[in-house]
């Protein structure tokens, strides 16, 4: 076990280096002078401009400010923006507030999903069945900031359930309806997983000797049904939580919530390269974190799945 870690850990420098590179690119690349949309309708000097350029590297070419930038990376330097605040007192301040959307997201997604999901398998064919299919097409067409609009004008507003926006500390109670509006499109994608792996998997062989040796109902459904579906639902969640940090900016946006989609949609607008890469560049690392971790989930989850030299 511990050297498939070691060798999976070691797979992901290289995809860490060009995702970065990628981001770093993309970023550096948009039109427009981000020096001078920092000025805004004042007329700098070019010595400003120039000492301005010299700070943040953007004088060398593309590869070098991106190997200055790694240098500095490593070090621990994460930056500063443009209006000089270090980069690492804005993630700070940030991340914590998504990492708590997001958790509650993927826990709302991932038990209500799979319990659903389970249900609808065993009463495949059934009213249950059929009616979660149409509510799980119906989250899935419906855009997410319709879905977040409508519950803060609803929950919020109307019935007075909740807060229509977050306060700046953005406490866990005041996060449940923002993370209910970024879980919906993927609780319905994992109630529809579990509900065709569990409808696949009762008709199995295991499953058929498991009842056939007297094993109670409940525990053929639990252990050797349940524990076998949640290979693709695990899968699936590995890869949401980096798709529930990105979505955040919507969902963010909706509820006045200043986290990280909120800071890397305003670099993005400013043009503040360092910003968007610092803050890409951890979560890139908590993707491929989370995506080591489902790897190791699955030797759990099916026996048949052994990591062994």
């Amino acid at each position: 076990m511990l050297w498939f870690i070691g060798r999976r850990l070691l797979q992901l420098i290289p995809v860490f280096f060009g995702a970065t590179f990628l981001i770093y690119f993309m970023v550096f690349s948009l039109p427009g002078d981000p020096i001078a949309a920092l000025f805004g309708d004042r007329q700098p000097s070019q010595a400003a401009i120039d000492a301005i350029r010299a700070q943040y590297n953007l004088d060398q070419p593309l590869i070098v400010q991106y190997v200055l930038y790694i240098g500095d990376l490593l070090q621990g330097n994460w930056g500063t923006t443009f209006s000089g605040q270090p980069v690492a007192e804005v993630m700070a301040r940030a991340f914590p507030i998504t990492a708590r959307l997001a958790i509650l997201a993927l826990a709302i997604e991932a038990v209500f999903g799979i319990v659903v999901g389970l249900v609808a398998g065993l009463r495949k064919g059934k009213i249950f069945d059929a009616s979660v299919l149409v509510i799980s097409l119906l989250l899935i067409s419906v855009p997410t900031f319709v879905i977040g609009f409508v519950l803060q004008l609803v929950v919020g507003v109307q019935l007075g359930w909740a807060r229509p926006t977050v306060s700046p500390a953005a406490p866990w109670n005041e996060l449940i309806l923002p993370a209910i509006v970024l879980a919906s499109v993927s609780f319905a994608y994992i109630v529809r997983l579990t509900r065709s792996s569990v409808a696949e998997n009762l008709s199995a062989d295991y499953v058929r000797t498991a009842t056939a040796k007297g094993l109670s109902r409940p525990r053929v459904v639990t252990v050797h049904v349940l524990r076998n579906s949640l290979v693709p639902v695990v899968t699936f969640l590995g890869v949401d939580l980096g798709s529930l940090m990105v979505g955040a900016i919507v969902t963010e946006g909706i509820f006045n919530i200043n986290g990280v989609g909120g800071t890397i949609y305003r670099a993005i607008i400013i043009g503040e390269g360092p910003t968007v890469v610092s803050f890409v560049a951890i979560m890139v690392v908590v993707i491929m974190m989370a995506n080591l971790l489902v790897d190791l989930l699955y030797a759990w989850l099916d026996p048949r799945i052994r990591y062994a030299k």
